[in-house]
């Protein structure tokens, strides 16, 4: 199979490689994480003007059309810079389920002005009892005169505080799952923000009684979108994690060819070189699994969630061997926050725990194999 990129795509990759170089030093960085929430940035503004926040979208919603392929080398480059927006959480994952069922006013109201930067959105999804299991929820929605009423609590909300509305799902009294648009300023919703801490804002919702129109209501059965939805965020996770890799990768290659023991550069010890290679294996076959998924969005349900739920699992595994072994080789400083490298390895650590952690994904992958069986 022909893995080449199209010149278009080409193009693509190296306007954001420019891009992340010019924009997103260490020092640009963390003055974006000092940022106050909901201020919409400078970097943000300049994804907007390059069609990024259309790219994902297809054209009858008013994208651009992009496929998994431009998503990944979105989300590649966004990894390798370190990025702190909010792409996924803030526009791809909701916008999505946006463009799946929002009707012509809904999309009009929420979508429109997220794909021209106007705004920023969150999804709601995660509960503690549930994990990972995006169905198996307790929050409540239910019927309340011409509108609706919602009970529960939602965990690990990333982009909250800086979203105009919450997209939330909820358990309808038929035992369907519903999901719904949740301004951020509605009565009975409260949030506590929190950092991740690979600096993720993230928020824990309380909605107690929150009471909304019918024109809230995106759907009444959202069980087989929210699976799409999250089957394609973890493939961009998948690539962003890649791109994060890579950068773990090259500043630990350097750092052994800077650093010297017995007037000998540590590159030049043999058991420290295996060791580079072993976390540039890790990292190839990591990127295989991520084009593996990013190829696989369009597959009927159950062989895409099998797919991906696989390269999730390997690509979790490889950004925990990457992280450990480059802090490491970087020895105690490592550890600091001057040297860059810990921040990456705090990402690559923490991007197990997004969308299903490894355990998680290999008791979907062994079920699958059993039903094949």
């Amino acid at each position: 199979m022909d893995f080449s990129l199209t010149d278009e795509q080409r193009m693509l990759a190296d306007t954001l490689d420019r891009l992340m170089a010019d924009r997103v030093a260490p020092e640009q960085r963390r003055a974006m994480l000092e940022a106050p929430a909901g201020e919409r940035s400078a970097l943000w503004q300049t994804f907007a003007d390059l069609g990024l926040l259309h790219m994902p979208f297809a054209e009858e919603v008013g994208g651009l059309g992009g496929d998994g392929t431009d998503l990944m080398l979105i989300m590649q480059a966004l990894g390798r810079g370190l990025v702190p927006e909010a792409y996924l959480a803030g526009l791809v994952l909701p916008g999505d389920l946006l463009a799946r069922l929002g009707d012509a006013e809904q999309q009009a109201r929420w979508l429109a002005p997220l794909l021209e930067g106007e705004h920023q959105l969150a999804l709601a999804w995660q509960e503690s009892a549930a994990r990972y299991d995006a169905h198996g929820i307790a929050t409540t929605a239910r019927r309340d005169g011409a509108g609706w009423r919602l009970d529960g609590d939602k965990q690990l909300v990333l982009n909250a505080a800086s979203a105009a509305a919450l997209l939330v799902t909820a358990r309808l009294d038929d035992g369907r799952l519903g999901l719904f648009v949740v301004p951020a300023d509605a009565t009975g919703l409260s949030r506590r923000d929190y950092r991740t801490i690979d600096d993720q804002a993230a928020s824990d919702l309380t909605l107690d009684a929150v009471s909304l129109g019918d024109d809230a209501c995106l759907g009444l059965d959202a069980a087989q979108a929210l699976d799409a939805t999250l089957a394609l965020g973890r493939a961009a996770l998948c690539a962003e994690a890649v791109g994060a890799m890579e950068v773990a990768c090259e500043q630990t290659l350097d750092y052994l060819k800077e650093r010297q023991q017995f007037g000998t550069p540590l590159s030049a010890f043999q058991s420290l070189q295996h060791r580079m290679v072993d976390m540039h294996l890790h990292l190839e076959q990591a990127r295989s699994m991520a084009i593996l998924a990013a190829t696989s969005l369009d597959r009927p349900a159950a062989e895409r969630d099998y797919r991906l739920a696989a390269a999730k699992a390997y690509c979790g595994e490889a950004a925990r061997f990457v992280a450990e072994q480059a802090i490491q080789l970087h020895g105690g400083m490592g550890m600091s926050e001057e040297c860059y490298v810990s921040h990456y390895a705090k990402r690559l650590v923490m991007f197990d725990h997004y969308l299903g952690d490894i355990d998680h994904h290999l008791e979907h992958v062994s079920e699958h194999l059993v039903d094949v069986a």
